[in-house]
């Protein structure tokens, strides 16, 4: 019977947190996607101001994977939810029930902050992931189209001018 602990990540841990970034770009067909560093992830996840948190997973003693979440909010519900930016576990380390025990750590971090949503993205081929996140009962936010502006765009339409309505 495999052993799962989950624990808060830790600066030493900063190295093998980006492997597992590429690890995951990689499974998600997105390698050359990512362009964090080591101290990218040092400074986001460990330095003032902290807004997101890093939890690491070890499975019999031996680190198996991660995930990231963070603060978001409702003005529907009137609370802050949790987002779930990334929850990886090794191809070997699957099939224990870490990537459960995970998402589940997540979700009781978001509960004790008063939490009451917390969301993720999945691809829509990922059936291991979508297994799991209904497995746990999380719905598909179907009627919802997540829109993204990044890099060069958004930095682009930021400097473009002052924006007019009519």
């Amino acid at each position: 019977m495999a052993v799962i602990h989950i624990r808060p990540a830790r600066r030493s841990d900063v190295e093998v947190i980006l492997q597992f970034i590429i690890d995951l770009a990689i499974y998600e067909k997105a390698e050359n996607e990512v362009i964090a560093t080591v101290d990218d992830i040092a400074r986001t996840l460990f330095d003032e101001p902290q807004s997101c948190v890093a939890l690491m997973c070890e499975v019999n003693g031996q680190v198996a994977g991660f995930a990231v979440y963070f603060s978001s909010y409702s003005t529907w519900l009137g609370r802050h939810g949790i987002y779930l930016e990334d929850l990886y576990v090794s191809p070997e380390y699957r099939g224990f029930g870490a990537g459960r025990q995970l998402l589940q750590e997540v979700a009781k971090a978001g509960v004790a902050q008063g939490c009451r949503r917390m969301e993720w993205s999945v691809l829509n081929w990922n059936e291991p992931a979508i297994r799991l996140y209904d497995a746990v009962g999380g719905q598909p936010q179907t009627e919802w189209t997540r829109y993204r502006l990044a890099g060069d765009d958004l930095i682009q339409f930021a400097e473009s001018g002052r924006v007019v309505l009519d």
